[in-house]
C-alpha cells in the first residue's frame, strides 16, 4: 500500500503546466486527472451544487465514490456558468490555463461565447482537449453519447458476449477510460509541439474513434478480408483451446492455443494422446473441434482445487489465470507490489484509498499530491491566489450565487 500525503509537492513533467478542467463525468475527468498526476496544476470548474456525477452513488461519507476514481490532484470551485458574471470569470481562467478539457457536446461551449476560436483570442497559445462522444465533425456530431451507447455504437458490444446469447457490455466503462487516456496523450502531445512552435491547438477526441480503434483482429479482417468475425464468449479469436475452466473451487482461465503451449497442457493433464493426435497438430484443427477438446480438459480441472492446476500449469510454463473477483484482485500481492492501490489524506473526509496510476517511471513518476476536493472545496485559492480577487468580492460572488 503506497502512502502519499496531500501536503506533498513533487515536482513531476508537467509541473509548471496550468489545466483547467470544466468536463463531467468520467472521460475528460481522467483526462484532467492523467495530467494532473504527472504534475500539472488542475482547476476543476462544477456548477454550486457538484457536477452530475457527485450526484450518483454509492456514497461514502455523503460523496459519490466517482469523485475518488477522477479527480484527485485537482484544485475544485464551483461556478454558475449560466450567472452574468460567470463569462468573466471563465475568461480569466482560459487566459491562466495551458491546457483546457471539456467534453460538452459540440457546439455548447460556442453557444456559452467561449468556443475555440474565443479562447484564442483570450490565449494564443491555449491547447483545447475537446472530447465528446462522435468529434466535432460528420453527421452524427450533435448526438450525445454515453460509455455504453460508444460500446453499441462502436461495434465493440457485438464482440461481446458468448456466440448464441445477446450482445453484452464490458463490465466496466471501457469506453470512456480509453477516451480518457487518449485525451491525455493528445494533450501531452499538443504541449510537446507548443514548446517546439508556441502554437496551441485544437485537440480533437471522439469515444466513437477511441472504441473503433480498438477493435483489433475483428476489424482488420473486415477491412483487408470482408470476414465478419463472430463473437467468441471467452474463448480465443485464432488460437484454441483457450477458455474459462471449473476447477473444484472455482473458474481458471488457461491459454494453451499455441503449438509449443498445447503439448505442454497435455503433458500435464496426462493426455500426451491428445498432442499426438494429427487433427490437433494445427491451430486450425484444433480450433475446428474445439468443443472436444475443451470436454478433455474441463474433465481434468473438475477434480481438482485451482491452487493444484496453477501448480501444475506453471511447472510447464502454460498461462493461466484464476478468474478472481473484484474483492480478490484488491488484495492482490502483485498489486500490492506495484503500489496500484494509493492512500491519500482529506481534511475532512479522512483516508481515501484509489486505484493509482498505472504507469511506473523511473524518473519523473506519477504521484498523489491531494485528495479529491469536495465541490468548491478550494474557490479561495482559485478566485484569491490564482484570479487576484480579494476577499470581498469573492464575498460578493458568493452572496450572489455566482460561485
Amino acid at each position: 500500500m503506497e502512502q502519499k500525503d496531500s501536503e506533498t509537492n513533487t515536482p513531476g513533467p508537467l509541473d509548471g503546466v496550468k489545466v483547467l478542467d470544466l468536463s463531467r463525468f468520467i472521460a475528460g475527468p481522467l483526462c484532467a486527472q492523467i495530467l494532473g498526476d504527472f504534475g500539472a496544476e488542475v482547476v476543476k470548474v462544477e456548477r454550486p451544487s457538484g457536477e452530475d456525477s457527485r450526484h450518483h452513488g454509492p456514497y461514502w461519507q455523503g460523496e459519490s465514490i466517482y469523485m475518488f476514481l477522477y479527480h484527485r490532484n485537482k484544485q475544485a470551485a464551483t461556478l454558475d456558468t449560466r450567472h452574468p458574471r460567470a463569462r468573466a470569470i471563465l475568461e480569466d481562467l482560459v487566459r491562466w490555463a495551458d491546457v483546457v478539457v471539456e467534453n460538452f457536446r459540440p457546439g455548447t461551449l460556442e453557444k456559452m461565447g467561449l468556443g475555440y476560436e474565443r479562447m484564442k483570442e483570450l490565449n494564443e497559445s491555449v491547447i483545447l482537449v475537446s472530447i465528446s462522444g462522435f468529434g466535432q465533425t460528420g453527421p452524427d456530431s450533435r448526438r450525445a453519447l454515453f460509455d455504453a451507447i460508444s460500446q453499441a455504437s462502436s461495434g465493440l458490444m457485438s464482440m461481446t458476449g458468448e456466440p448464441d446469447g445477446k450482445p453484452t457490455l464490458s463490465g466496466t466503462y471501457i469506453a470512456d477510460y480509453t477516451t480518457g487516456y487518449q485525451g491525455a496523450i493528445g494533450a501531452m502531445a499538443a504541449l510537446t509541439h507548443r514548446e517546439r512552435t508556441g502554437e496551441g491547438q485544437l485537440v480533437d477526441i471522439a469515444s466513437y474513434d477511441t472504441m473503433f480503434s480498438a477493435l483489433g483482429t475483428r476489424l482488420i479482417a473486415e477491412l483487408m478480408l470482408g470476414l465478419d468475425m463472430p463473437r467468441s464468449g471467452s474463448r480465443d479469436l485464432l488460437t484454441a483451446p483457450v477458455n474459462v475452466y471449473d476447477a473444484a473451487d472455482g473458474p481458471i482461465y488457461i491459454q494453451a492455443g499455441t503449438a509449443s503451449l498445447f503439448p505442454k497442457l497435455c503433458s500435464v493433464m496426462g493426455r500426451e494422446d491428445l498432442s499426438a493426435d494429427p487433427r490437433y497438430a494445427t491451430v486450425e484443427g484444433r480450433m475446428a473441434d474445439q468443443a472436444a477438446l475443451e470436454s478433455a480438459i474441463q474433465q481434468w480441472t473438475g477434480d481438482l482445487p485451482r491452487e493444484e492446476v496453477a501448480r501444475r500449469l506453471d511447472s510447464v510454463g502454460v498461462p493461466y489465470a484464476n478468474v478472481a473477483s473484484v474483492r480478490e484482485v484488491a488484495a492482490s500481492p502483485q498489486l500490492a507490489a506495484r503500489d496500484m492501490i494509493v492512500e491519500a489524506e482529506h481534511p475532512s473526509l479522512g483516508t481515501i484509498r484509489m486505484p493509482n496510476n498505472p504507469i511506473h517511471m523511473e524518473k519523473s513518476p506519477p504521484t498523489v499530491r491531494k485528495a479529491p476536493p469536495r465541490a468548491g472545496e478550494d474557490n479561495d485559492h482559485v478566485y484569491g491566489t490564482i484570479l487576484g480577487l480579494s476577499a470581498e468580492q469573492i464575498r460578493e460572488l458568493r452572496a450572489e450565487d455566482v460561485i
